[in-house]
């Protein structure tokens, strides 16, 4: 078997979203499993819309996720006279050739075809034929050059997702390959550089079927090998709908921004249309190792952001305490936060991190320790009675002297509500409301050992 060359390229005209970043991961896994070498490739033949902003954005992307290519970035503006090379090639072999047709000859021809109810479809009308004459072409009309489609016989391929298909040539019509400007198009360019590139297996979203047996016959009119084509179902948001920004559609680094760790997005979007068994939890390295175009479903994909939470939350709990402390310190440090005159942040994000399912979240969750503690009035009316202040002044008084460790803090906390015939939660919601300005935190003998003793003093004697 030839080595494997797989390759990703994306249209620089916006940022890299869930569905490209999905090709991209099916792409490079499937190169990584064999041996192979996975290429980048920008498409950035469509100059209007084409930016280096969005190239730098699908670049960024790619890093942020760790899909490292082997060769490239390859840019198809930069490979021009490549194209225009072949395009001279074909005229010259007939398998190409100039047409003269107007836009309002094309426009007329069209609603002819409506009008009967016909496909809509260029008639080969500037096509050379045995022993047909052409017009004599027009000095005013600047010509486009089409690929001149075989008319008859089918093109098909065993498509690796989809299974085999076939379309009759009859109806496909003569591709424009190359405008009257001289550019090259899109269906051309891509043949030309999956040729040229050794490309073995093209993995890439289903909106790309109706391309592929234009692409099938210019490669084969080219001599060239046709790669294996996989084309992956689309992906369906959680109401059902196509996925849309709503839904989460958005520039994989929002996720980056958003909290999301890399390697739970990477396990997510490996199991957005493939499988392995009811694996639902693996690694990068057993992603590749399992990885094959068999287990790819042909339905589409359904986006579920609380499996992606739910995972988020689980590779952050994997995380060392220092590693996941480094990256909530990154975004407190983002809003101004000063952690130094704070307790241990690697001891905070371990005490919260079972409640969080984002490094955002967790930062919220934390933040509270490194910042002045104001009460709602709402939360003092409602927990800081007359008929609890005696037994939070006997704990204030207590949190003075004790050794200041969980054990002995639970100890004073238990001595304290016997005392006063309480309830836990009688002492345990004020003190939580005083310290840190919330009711929903962890056991508060450890935030409580966290707040540290003088803050604790202090916040308790300023409302007692």
């Amino acid at each position: 078997m030839k080595p494997v060359r797989t390759r990703f390229a994306p249209s620089p005209t916006g940022y890299l979203h869930i569905g490209g970043a999905r090709t991209a991961l099916f792409s490079w896994a499937f190169a990584r499993r064999h041996g192979g070498t996975f290429v980048l490739r920008i498409e950035d033949t469509d100059v209007a819309r084409s930016t280096p902003e969005a190239v730098q954005a699908i670049i960024d992307g790619m890093q942020w996720l760790g899909l490292e290519h082997d060769e490239g970035p390859f840019y198809q503006m930069q490979r021009m006279d490549r194209y225009k090379e072949v395009i001279q090639e074909m005229l010259a072999n007939g398998s190409a050739y100039y047409c003269y047709t107007t836009r309002e000859e094309l426009d007329a021809l069209r609603a002819e075809q409506e009008a009967k109810k016909e496909k809509p479809r260029y008639d080969g009308r500037w096509r050379p034929e045995a022993g047909k004459t052409l017009p004599t072409p027009p000095a005013d009309v600047p010509p486009v050059i089409r690929f001149k489609n075989p008319k008859d016989g089918v093109v098909a391929w065993d498509d690796q997702v989809k299974g085999h298909i076939e379309i009759a040539n009859g109806e496909l019509d003569d591709l424009i390959i190359a405008r009257a400007d001289g550019t090259p198009t899109y269906n051309f360019c891509v043949c030309v550089d999956d040729w040229d590139m050794g490309i073995t297996h093209v993995i890439r979203g289903d909106d790309h079927v109706n391309n592929t047996p234009r692409q099938i016959n210019i490669l084969a009119a080219l001599g060239a090998e046709v790669p294996q084509y996989a084309h992956l179902s689309m992906i369906l948001g959680d109401d059902g709908a196509k996925l849309s920004k709503r839904h989460g559609a958005v520039s994989v680094m929002q996720y980056d921004e958003d909290g999301f760790l890399t390697e739970a997005v990477i396990n997510y979007l490996a199991r957005l249309g493939w499988s392995h068994g009811d694996d639902e939890v693996f690694s990068r390295e057993q992603f590749v190792e399992w990885f094959d175009l068999d287990h790819i479903t042909a339905s589409a994909a359904q986006f579920n952001t609380e499996k992606l939470l739910w995972l988020n939350q689980h590779y952050m709990k994997l995380l060392p305490a220092a590693e996941l402390a480094a990256k909530v310190q990154s975004r407190l440090a983002a809003r101004g936060v000063d952690t130094s005159a704070g307790p241990d942040l690697e001891k905070a994000v371990v005490l919260y991190v079972d409640r969080c399912n984002t490094l955002n979240v967790l930062a919220d969750a934390v933040e509270v320790f490194y910042k002045p503690v104001t009460p709602s009035p709402e939360l003092l009316a409602q927990h800081l009675t007359d008929e609890i202040k005696p037994a939070l002044a006997d704990f204030a008084t207590g949190i003075a002297g004790v050794a200041w460790e969980i054990p002995a803090i639970s100890a004073l906390i238990k001595e304290t509500i016997a005392k006063h015939g309480l309830k836990m939660p009688k002492l345990a919601m004020p003190l939580r409301a005083l310290l840190v300005g919330q009711t929903q935190t962890p056991s508060v003998d450890a935030v409580i050992e966290l707040v540290g003793r003088e803050r604790a003093l202090a916040n308790l004697q300023k409302y007692l």
